[in-house]
């Protein structure tokens, strides 16, 4: 398991390629564009916010989007090169920021050469999971080309990988797709890099399945809490909080065991400005993350109420994914620094044990209480009409005693 600063982090996720401006494809051979110093800027509101963590997306070489890598070992020219990232891995170590990255190790691009040598036959076919003679697609797409998670040179690949970039600077792997790996691949790779590297934090993305058996069979530290995530945005909309306590109760099982990384948004999913259809009931959910235990994540841009609709259709996550100014500007960040600035003061609340009261549809008290006896409640009221919980707690409101 990972150290105890994982229960101290709180991420500020970024993706890099539409954060900077990069070009939709891969440039020509030989061209870098030096953009990774873009970030470098922004660390400062990082830390404003409270946050002391960054989550970057993909930053290796690939054909288009990130996510169809065709070479782990190098930055992506749209972003730079080594030395941009050894800059911005000082930027950060200068302000006690951790730095978590984005491994693509369930699928890669077309282009990625061991992958392209065994579709055009020139090499072994034991890099590619295959169905009869053709490759397994990632999702159906077509450029994007599963692994064999069996063989060992895709295992051995993958430590290498890991332990080249954490040797560099980073904390922490981010495993896409997690979902739709074998856990077994993960539980043979992840002992190996933890050997060089015992402090270092693994979190899958997991969007459904059960989330504590595949911890416990992977052998990862944590995985997304996509499950949370829909439950908070629903049950505003919908104005039923029996949703909200039933994830709840199944949160507080997972948080016994491990701790997920929670979130209200990331680069897969519309803004949370557009998600909570009440603009008065925004607040409620950002108090929800930053008061449930867990790993908390800020998606860039969400504390300046940033809006952003994904929509099902090529080019539909560019509205989620926008460019960044060259700094920050004085956008309005209070309620994130309010909230982070709570949970900073009871960083017990990381691995606290909440329960429920007063739960009706639109009414709910979330209880949290930690090891050492302490106790904070958040009370939440949809409603039209004061909820009273030892205290009023007035229409479309929040509040934590």
């Amino acid at each position: 398991m990972s150290d105890d600063w994982v229960g101290h982090v709180i991420w500020w996720h970024v993706y890099p390629l539409g954060f900077t401006g990069a070009e939709p494809a891969a440039v020509a051979a030989g061209e870098v564009h030096h953009r990774l110093g873009h970030l470098e800027a922004w660390l400062d509101h990082l830390i404003g916010l409270g946050c002391n963590g960054l989550a970057l997306g993909p930053v290796f070489a690939s054909g288009t989007h990130g996510y169809d890598t065709v070479d782990h070992l190098r930055i992506d020219p749209r972003l730079g090169d080594d030395g941009d990232f050894d800059a911005l891995v000082a930027a950060c170590r200068q302000r006690g920021i951790r730095i978590l990255l984005d491994g693509v190790f369930n699928h890669t691009g077309r282009d990625f050469p061991p992958v392209r040598a065994a579709l055009d036959g020139t090499g072994p076919r034991e890099w590619v999971r295959w169905s009869r003679e053709y490759p397994y697609l990632f999702e159906g797409h077509d450029r994007l080309i599963t692994l064999d998670h069996t063989s060992p040179p895709v295992r051995d690949f993958v430590v290498e990988v890991m332990c080249h970039w954490l040797e560099r600077g980073a904390d922490g792997w981010r495993l896409d797709a997690a979902y739709a790996v074998d856990p077994e691949f993960w539980a043979a790779v992840l002992p190996r890099v933890r050997e060089r590297f015992p402090h270092a934090w693994f979190v899958g993305e997991m969007i459904h399945g059960d989330y504590g058996d595949y911890v416990k069979r992977s052998g990862l530290d944590s995985v997304t809490q996509y499950e949370l995530w829909k439950a908070i945005w629903s049950s505003l909309n919908d104005r039923n909080l029996f949703e909200l306590a039933w994830a709840l109760d199944r949160h507080r099982a997972w948080t016994a065991g491990f701790l997920p990384l929670t979130f209200l948004g990331n680069h897969d999913v519309t803004r949370i400005a557009d998600k909570v259809t009440d603009s008065r009931h925004l607040g409620h959910a950002v108090a929800l993350l930053f008061f449930l235990p867990g790993v908390p994540s800020v998606y860039y841009g969400d504390e300046l109420g940033l809006h952003g609709v994904k929509e099902d259709r090529p080019g539909g996550d560019d509205a989620v994914r926008p460019p960044m100014p060259a700094t920050p500007g004085d956008g309005d960040t209070s309620l994130y620094q309010r909230l982070i600035g709570i949970r900073r003061r009871n960083p017990w609340l990381a691995d606290a044990r909440i329960s429920t009261e007063g739960l009706t549809n639109e009414t709910l008290a979330v209880i949290a209480e930690g090891r050492a006896g302490q106790r904070l409640s958040l009370l939440l009221n949809l409603g039209d009409e004061p909820f009273v919980h030892g205290r009023p707690v007035p229409p479309h409101s929040w509040t934590i005693e």
